[in-house]
């Protein structure tokens, strides 16, 4: 953004404000906080609360709204021979009155406008805010809102990401972005073993390995002190973004997907990045399953790896009762340990709680989804969701536009999750020779995501 008509002049990733800017800053954010608030406070539609037979008065302004001085910074000052002027590093984020103010019910609307110890205003990264907001807070949750969209190597909207995904793509590609690369001096060059749920070629078939993700970083904000107890961010002390990397979009949304393993790695479960151009987009994102936008996740697929030779007992015991009642159909010992490289499985403390397999056909682009299975007792926690997710992103990563499936009592479950009824001649040939008529099994389609159109493809991310 543009204050007053002037050209925004940058150092690196921050903006450096002078005393104009600075007006224009503080002007901008009050109108822009004004509106928030303002969007925010009326109460529930007069028809509404008649239709309901409501009295009182509700119709007056909601109380729901909070903003205020919650942001402590410190300029920014010379930095490699630039000075910043007023722009400010975020050093305190006022917890207890935010945490006050959420325990009410209210929502607290903070500015990346922060308050120095002398007095000033200072203009921060909004970025930095809310990266320093998030791990302040102990988050659950932290949602970025961009103007286009994360795409696969397939041309696909990239609807999940593990963090360990993120980071190997973040490594991948550091030498294009500045906040990429110094998210790898941070978290750690040599200290992470590649994770697990990584495609990874060999010979002529693609093959899923699993490997334990480990990494001894802790992203924090000490408040008082800054971002990791003071040390900065290779000499930098929050995580900015912006600059001439973030105008020109060069690199796609490298930076805001560093931004998002960085709170990930402090403690943030998910982070979500939507495309603001879309209509609806926040909405669509947490209340439809596929969601809108690109979600990183510390705990997606935690646990979740190929089954191994010693798998088989823990998959049998969850399979045996389903085979038993006719939900699946039944496999002998032999057919199930033939079978068993094409498995996946969701370990918890060492014990097998749910699997699912994936057949390829490649020469039909097809692949089948069989024996999805949760242990009883682990029922009801989302792992069945989590399977079908992980299962669609390999089907993904191996070519495949579509999976397929054959059912006999759980067809509403898929049906739910974008399944649809087929006959069986959608079924590849060679899978059809095998089918069991007698089972009387329904058959049920899905197509994966078709690649997106108008935008340009760059190593994993695409811009619109």
């Amino acid at each position: 953004m543009n204050f007053s008509g002037k050209k925004a002049n940058y150092g690196g990733r921050y903006r450096i404000t002078d005393s104009d800017s600075l007006d224009a800053a503080m002007e901008a954010a009050g109108r822009i906080r004004l509106t928030i608030e303002a969007k925010l406070s009326p109460g529930p539609p007069m028809l509404d609360l008649r239709r309901h037979g409501v009295n009182g008065r509700w119709h007056e302004i909601s109380d729901n709204v909070a903003s205020g001085n919650f942001l402590g910074a410190k300029r920014r000052g010379v930095v490699g021979g630039i000075d910043y002027g007023f722009t400010g590093e975020v050093k305190k984020i006022d917890v207890s009155r935010i945490k006050e103010r959420l325990d009410r019910d209210s929502i607290v609307v903070v500015s990346n406008m922060g308050y120095s110890s002398s007095g000033e205003v200072l203009n921060c990264n909004t970025y930095e805010v809310a990266t320093a907001c998030a791990l302040a807070i102990e988050a659950d949750k932290l949602i970025c809102v961009v103007d286009g969209q994360i795409y696969d190597e397939h041309g696909r909207v990239n609807r999940f990401m593990s963090i360990e995904e993120a980071d190997m793509l973040i490594r991948t590609r550091a030498k294009q972005s500045e906040t990429a690369a110094n998210y790898v001096k941070v978290v750690g060059e040599e200290d992470i073993s590649y994770a697990h749920n990584f495609p990874i070629k060999e010979e002529k078939e693609q093959v899923w390995v699993g490997r334990d993700f480990v990494s001894d970083y802790t992203a924090s904000f000490r408040n008082g002190v800054g971002f990791n107890n003071g040390n900065g961010l290779s000499g930098e002390q929050g995580f900015a973004i912006g600059g001439a990397e973030r105008l020109s979009r060069s690199n796609g949304y490298l930076s805001e997907l560093a931004a998002a393993a960085y709170v990930c790695h402090g403690g943030v479960q998910r982070v979500h990045i939507i495309d603001g151009t879309v209509g609806g987009s926040l909405l669509l994102e947490l209340f439809t399953r596929d969601g809108a936008g690109t979600l990183i996740a510390r705990d997606m697929y935690e646990g979740t790896r190929t089954a191994r030779e010693e798998d088989f007992s823990g998959i049998r015991k969850i399979l045996r009762p389903l085979e038993e009642s006719g939900v699946l159909v039944q496999r002998t010992d032999e057919e199930l340990l033939e079978a068993l490289k094409s498995f996946i499985v969701v370990e918890r403390d060492g014990s097998i709680i749910a699997c699912a397999a994936l057949f390829p056909f490649f020469e039909d682009k097809s692949g089948e989804v069989a024996a999805i299975a949760v242990s009883e007792e682990c029922r009801g926690q989302g792992q069945g969701d989590k399977l079908l997710d992980y299962v669609e992103k390999k089907a993904l990563s191996l070519g495949l536009e579509k999976i397929f499936l054959l059912t006999t009592r759980t067809a509403d479950w898929f049906v739910r999750r974008g399944f649809k009824e087929c006959s069986v001649e959608s079924i590849p040939v060679k899978r059809r020779k095998r089918i069991n008529l007698s089972r009387g099994s329904k058959y049920y389609i899905k197509r994966l995501q078709p690649a997106e159109i108008g935008h340009m493809a760059a190593n994993n991310f695409a811009l619109k």
